[in-house]
């Protein structure tokens, strides 16, 4: 995606002498023409887009550059940065960016074009210390406050999380809920099935026949899976034998996503500080009847492939196509910030609402994550990854830190 350069310096046309003397009819009527014609450029360039203001100097080895080039604005499909200081990101020197080195060159594996020479770079590096990175990071990147189209900076946080479920490979005891990997027809029905659908129609249901890549005891599992879009599943043989592989993201039917929080917050159910997965679980438990008319709330189902998982510490591949990394990947909206981009956000933690402020990577996206000032953070997996994503909906503003021209 090009950016669109703004600066808020205009540009006068010269003025032009009136005043011809000593001049042949042939070269009398020359100058009246190039005079229109400098009048027409002229007003071409007014009407124009403006000039892309010269990018700042680079700051000395050791330095630390704390200014931008005067009103200088990238505009996105569906944000705006605007250049600002490394002193304007709050809690900037107090995040222990060695955390964030491993996302970065996770990242790195797949950069965009304007990334390269970054990564290059960033190849030939070590392991640095805190101060070291910070140092070599405000060196080649200049960062930039997201501001919706509006100009509004505040936007909202929420979580997600890798379910880890029991599962089996054939239907057998409580292990009934089929994972289904994508249909034959899947292509050519857009949108696909609803949830519903997919559950009463005897055409959708001989349609992902043969699909099945393993079973769940719950429907609300198979959901989970569905909702945060990958997970892990502890597959038990009839043998007693265990494996354990990924459930990865394969497609979805293209229906949009409806909150089952959100249902149930409607239904007065749940309060609104209530939402969790915990307490849809004990609602489940407490209305058995109902759970059908929970779970078709959200029309929208996923898909699934099964992935072997050879590194328990990796989390799944975002939509970038590398691995997401607990506490520094975020899904965002790709239309506003492009995979592999580091963005220092400022938010508050969900349960304690200690302040929640650091360097973390684009790297994934959601069909809920759509706007300018909006992030999902991968908490990672198991209880406590759970909980906290469940719980998470903090206020946000974003900065995102760009290569220096």
């Amino acid at each position: 995606m090009v950016h669109q350069t703004i600066s808020s310096s205009n540009a006068r046309a010269p003025k032009a002498s009136s005043k011809i003397t000593h001049m042949s009819k042939f070269l009398r009527r020359w100058a009246l023409c190039a005079a229109i014609l400098g009048v027409l450029v002229l007003a071409s360039c007014a009407s124009g887009p403006p000039p892309t203001p010269a990018p700042a100097p680079p700051a000395a080895e050791g330095t630390r550059p704390t200014s931008a080039t005067p009103a200088q604005t990238l505009l996105r499909a569906r944000s705006r940065w605007v250049a600002v200081s490394f002193n304007d990101l709050p809690g900037w020197e107090a995040d222990r960016l060695s955390e964030l080195w491993p996302a970065l060159r996770r990242g790195c594996a797949r950069p965009a074009a304007e990334w390269a020479a970054f990564c290059q770079q960033a190849a030939q590096v070590g392991a640095p210390g805190d101060p070291a990175l910070r140092a070599w990071l405000e060196k080649r990147l200049q960062p930039y406050r997201v501001e919706a189209l509006d100009g509004s900076v505040d936007g909202l946080l929420t979580g997600y999380f890798e379910p880890f479920v029991e599962a089996s490979r054939q239907p057998r005891g409580a292990y009934r809920v089929p994972l289904y990997g994508p249909p034959g027809d899947l292509a050519s029905r857009k949108p696909y099935w609803t949830r519903q659908q997919i559950d009463t129609l005897p055409a959708a249901q001989a349609a992902l026949r043969g699909r099945e890549i393993a079973y769940v005891a719950e429907p609300l599992d198979a959901l989970v899976l569905q909702i945060q879009g990958s997970g892990r599943l502890r597959i038990k043989g009839a043998d007693g034998s265990v494996q354990l592989v990924r459930a990865a993201f394969a497609g979805s039917n293209d229906q949009p996503y409806k909150s089952v929080f959100r249902w149930l917050i409607e239904q007065g159910e749940l309060k609104p500080d209530q939402a969790s997965w915990q307490a849809v679980r004990a609602w489940a438990q407490r209305n058995p009847k109902r759970i059908n008319e929970l779970l078709w709330s959200n029309p929208r189902f996923v898909f699934f492939r099964e992935e072997p998982l050879p590194d328990p510490a990796l989390g799944p591949r975002g939509a970038q196509g590398v691995p997401l990394t607990p506490g520094r990947s975020i899904a965002v909206d790709p239309q506003s910030i492009p995979y592999g981009t580091p963005v220092w956000l400022a938010s508050t933690e969900p349960l304690s609402s200690a302040p929640l402020r650091r360097l973390v990577m684009a790297q994934d996206t959601g069909s809920a994550i759509t706007g300018a000032v909006r992030a999902d953070y991968f908490w990672g997996w198991g209880e406590t990854a759970e909980l906290q994503a469940g719980r998470m909906k903090q206020p946000l503003r974003l900065w995102v830190l760009w290569p220096r021209q």
